[in-house]
């Protein structure tokens, strides 16, 4: 690999993208996902774009210079290899920041670039770090997201008492549950409850400092280009409460190493630490083993789906918001208590259902009524039945039934050991979602549809016959559908 990083076109160079260009970059997106999985393949590639092929150069190009440099240090070589295989005349590629016109391009060496006649030059500028963009600051806090509008219930009552008794805490009080963990699926309030724990300290004069994993990330990468990692890790290290939200984003081996430092340095000198996370320590992969050692070895709390009850509470007072704005908005209580039976997967979803409510009665003008309340929610519904089960999910609990990794499950080994975990869970796949079998293929590490087929039949013919087998194939379902 010449570089990873280059100049626009100078003039004469042709320009090339056709719809072999497009279909390559398609098919190289599909192995990226399969290879790494749907989450890293969301937070990294989704937004990776391949601008054109110029001679022997991809141009490729990233909404945000945070995404720029985490690609360029981390995924550079593993994108240049499939993109090299799939279009041979590829040896270089050049990977830019867009601007809102044309991508910003990352130069290595000054020069001038000169504009091709046959189009606008594309806007240049250097990616050299600001004076500030090195320098550790909180992510914006929302104003509304405190413990006095935040609405409790039996679902997040345990997760509510210890995030407030670690936000009362006065300054230089020794911790009493380090670090506080907190984990939810989204649309539950992790991140309001964490939130609401740095106000309340901050505003208790303690020093504060809230991250989401993606700042963290951005931050650590610009002070090493800035040459001032010593300073970033003495600010960190000087805080009183360090709160960190996504923590499953955190990717990396350098970065969580610094992470995992920084969480043991503020834990031993009784500085706070509460992170939140879509899931149990146990369950990121992702990270290290005694990181996740560490996380669970304090107070792990779980925000339960929303209760009923407290979904009837939400949305009265959605309802009461809404009707600041839309006096005449009523809705009766016998369809409150319907919408919070039928939408009980998060508070996002009872928003949106507020939100169609309001729709139908201030653009029809009509009552609101049982059958009108059906017809504005039923997409929710349909969302939520039946339960989607994700291939990701399905490699993720069976590997772990199994003890082996997904990454196993994804590579090229045949041993026993990873074999029938890797055909369980392509039955599953086939029999809990609706992914065609080429589809499930390319999730298994671009594996062809016939193999997936001969493991499905496999298993099928196996849990017919062995016992053992199938009840395990039937635990591993009951875990899926929880």
């Amino acid at each position: 690999m010449k570089s990873s990083e280059s100049l626009s076109p100078s003039l004469g160079e042709s320009a090339l993208t056709t719809p072999d260009t497009t279909a390559a970059w398609d098919r190289v997106k599909r192995r990226l996902r399969a290879e790494f999985g749907e989450d890293v393949f969301s937070s990294w590639f989704a937004r990776l774009d391949l601008d054109e092929v110029t001679d022997d150069m991809a141009r490729l190009s990233v909404p945000t210079r945070f995404l720029r440099s985490w690609i360029q240090a981390h995924y550079a070589d593993k994108i240049l290899g499939l993109l090299s295989a799939e279009l041979p005349v590829v040896a270089r590629l050049s990977l830019g920041v867009r601007s809102a016109v044309r991508p910003v391009v990352a130069a290595v060496r000054p020069t001038v670039a000169a504009a091709e006649p046959a189009r606008p030059a594309p806007v240049l500028r250097s990616v050299e770090l600001t004076p500030r963009e090195d320098e550790l600051t909180s992510s914006p806090l929302d104003r509304r997201m405190t413990f006095d509008t935040f609405f409790l219930g039996r679902s997040n009552a345990l997760a509510h008492a210890a995030a407030q008794q670690v936000a009362k805490a006065d300054p230089g009080e020794p911790a009493l549950y380090n670090p506080l963990f907190i984990h939810s699926a989204v649309g539950l309030g992790k991140s309001h409850l964490i939130q609401a724990v740095a106000h309340l300290a901050e505003g208790r004069g303690r020093r504060v400092l809230y991250l989401t994993a993606e700042r963290f990330m951005y931050s650590f990468v610009a002070a090493l280009k800035a040459q001032t990692a010593i300073a970033f890790k003495e600010k960190l290290r000087a805080i009183d409460l360090l709160v960190i939200d996504d923590l499953q984003f955190l990717a990396g081996k350098t970065l969580q190493q610094e992470f995992c430092h920084t969480l043991n340095a503020l834990i031993d000198a009784g500085r706070q630490v509460v992170v939140a996370a879509d899931r149990l320590p146990s369950e990121l992969e992702a990270l290290e083993e005694r990181m996740r050692s560490r996380l669970s070895g304090g107070l792990v709390v779980e925000i339960a789906p929303l209760d009923e009850e407290l979904r009837v509470k939400i949305l009265k007072a959605r309802i009461e918001s809404a009707r600041v704005h839309q006096p005449g908005f009523e809705v009766p209580d016998t369809i409150v208590a319907y919408v919070a039976h039928q939408v009980n997967s998060n508070g996002r979803d009872l928003d949106g259902a507020v939100n169609r409510l309001l729709a139908h009665a201030s653009l029809s003008g009509a009552g609101m009524s049982l059958e009108t309340a059906e017809a504005a929610i039923r997409d929710l519904v349909k969302n939520r039945e039946p339960r989607r089960v994700k291939i990701e999910d399905i490699q993720r609990i069976v590997a772990k039934h199994y003890n082996v990794s997904r990454a196993d499950i994804l590579s090229l080994r045949r041993t026993a050991t990873v074999v029938k975990p890797r055909q369980v869970a392509m039955y599953l796949s086939k029999a809990l979602t609706p992914r065609s079998l080429p589809e499930i293929g390319r999730r298994f590490g671009g594996r062809d549809h016939t193999t997936v087929l001969h493991a499905v039949r496999k298993i099928e013919g196996l849990v017919g016959r062995d016992t053992s087998l199938a009840e395990e194939v039937e635990l591993l379902k009951r875990l899926l559908s929880e």
